[in-house]
């Protein structure tokens, strides 16, 4: 069935939104991203003890593109 749609004022899109006045059968944003972190940096829970003496990150990536997002 046809969407009647009346006036609409937009005041904010983040950039991974969608936005879509009508009928639609399908949607499907699409987004990125690469997170660097040092060793230890996402764990979670109760009691957890890390020694990890000297940590590094390395960051240089040469390639610059890991999985391209059509």
């Amino acid at each position: 069935m046809p969407a009647k749609v009346g006036a609409v004022k937009v005041i904010n899109l983040s950039s991974s939104s969608i936005f879509n006045i009508g009928d639609v059968y399908s949607m499907s944003p699409d987004s990125s991203a690469k997170t660097y972190a040092g060793g230890g940096s996402f764990n979670t829970g109760d009691g957890i003890r890390v020694h990890l003496g000297n940590s590094k990150t390395y960051v240089y990536d040469p390639d610059k593109v890991d999985q391209p997002v059509n």
